[in-house]
């Protein structure tokens, strides 16, 4: 049975996590940086919190008053609804679309899977800190990416390295000197084939420095639908990552009204980057959200390469969830295009909510289907 009650301090709290699935909405790197926290830090003091998953961080110092930041945006509905089941009231999230300038007396922070978003972040926090400032990092072990020790040491410095609990590790840190400003690994990209249209994003997207193989695969599908849509018709590249998919269907048709939509805010702010500098004047709209919307309406034409990792957990769920509100807003007539690894069955995954499900391309690694109603 999942343990929905973090009693690392009274009152004790009861979390869950969106969807629930039998996982537990804190993890013990959490557990180990309230207490680090509640050790060092005093009322009065501005404290930031850096990628609260599902909310525990957010309230249990909520008497501190934290400015919350996360790039994912399912904290933000985590958040809210944990506050409310806890009887607490707090501000919701910000993104890196918008980032707090700071300063800040200390900062709060879940160590990243990907080293250069851990870069990115350890980079930020020194612009924002104040000189003597405090960074508290935790995380599991075994989510720690390769090389982020050298990471810490070039870039903060490290007071206190506390010791490991449950196969979770905390770093007590002061600011250095290097931050954002000149950071040449900020954007990276790649030129598309064909087109030669560059894209850039920023650390926490996928693919961001090559051009991801069933994306690549995707493309020419996207280009033939594109093409046979009418004009004005609606366009949503879900989970868009830079905006490749979607911006391959501006590629063939500029007439088109494209939406992008990522959990990201890193994404979001990558894609409405790469679009705006290639087509400032289509019909373009950007959502940082966890899916579709309920009020997104319906679309024509829907791109999706989903994601299959979700923080510590592997699986379809991501993806079986996404299909379910893509046929909920497929227009009739629309249709969704979705490539994924082989070896992961999206064609029996499909039927469940499609009544027609046709193989558009395939080789070992990747499968493109196209799916309607």
């Amino acid at each position: 049975m999942t343990n929905n009650v973090l009693a690392v301090q009274e009152p004790p709290l009861v979390l869950s996590r969106p969807g629930n699935r039998g996982l537990q909405a804190w993890d013990a790197a959490d557990e180990l940086l309230i207490e680090a926290a509640r050790e060092r830090l005093q009322p009065g003091q501005r404290l930031a919190l850096v990628d609260d998953a599902f909310g525990a961080l957010t309230l249990a110092l909520h008497d501190l008053e934290p400015t919350t930041i996360a790039d994912n945006a399912t904290l933000r509905g985590a958040l809210a609804d944990n506050a409310r089941s806890n009887g607490l009231e707090v501000e919701a999230p910000e993104d890196w679309m918008r980032p707090p300038l700071g300063p800040f007396d200390a900062i709060v922070m879940k160590i990243p899977r990907q080293i250069d978003y851990l870069e990115y972040l350890l980079r930020w926090a020194n612009d924002v800190l104040v000189p003597g400032g405090l960074l508290m990092a935790g995380g599991m072990i075994k989510h720690i990416p390769d090389h982020g020790v050298g990471v810490f040491n070039r870039l903060v410095v490290t007071d206190q390295v506390l010791p490991a609990r449950k196969k979770a590790r905390v770093v007590v840190c002061q600011p250095g000197s290097a931050g954002l400003a000149g950071w040449e690994k900020q954007w990276l990209g790649y030129r598309l084939p064909a087109s030669g249209l560059e894209l850039r994003a920023l650390p926490a997207v996928f693919a961001r420095d090559h051009l991801d193989p069933g994306a690549h695969m995707l493309m020419p599908q996207v280009r033939e639908a594109a093409a046979s849509l009418a004009e004005g018709a609606r366009v949503l590249d879900l989970a868009c990552g830079n905006g490749v998919q979607g911006l391959t269907a501006l590629l063939e048709r500029q007439d088109l009204a494209v939406e992008f939509s990522d959990v990201s805010s890193q994404a979001i702010a990558s894609a409405k980057a790469n679009v705006k500098g290639a087509f400032p004047e289509a019909d373009t709209r950007f959502e940082h959200g966890d899916g579709i919307a309920g009020n997104a309406g319906e679309f024509d034409l829907i791109l999706l390469n989903p994601p299959f990792h979700d923080g510590g957990a592997v699986g379809d769920h991501i993806a079986l969830r996404l299909f379910r509100q893509a046929r909920r807003h497929l227009s009739p007539g629309g249709q969704l295009l979705v490539v994924g690894n082989r070896h992961l069955g999206y064609h029996k995954s499909l039927r469940r909510d499609f009544s027609q499900v046709r193989q558009l391309d395939a080789d070992p690694r990747f499968v493109v289907f196209a799916a309607s109603y």
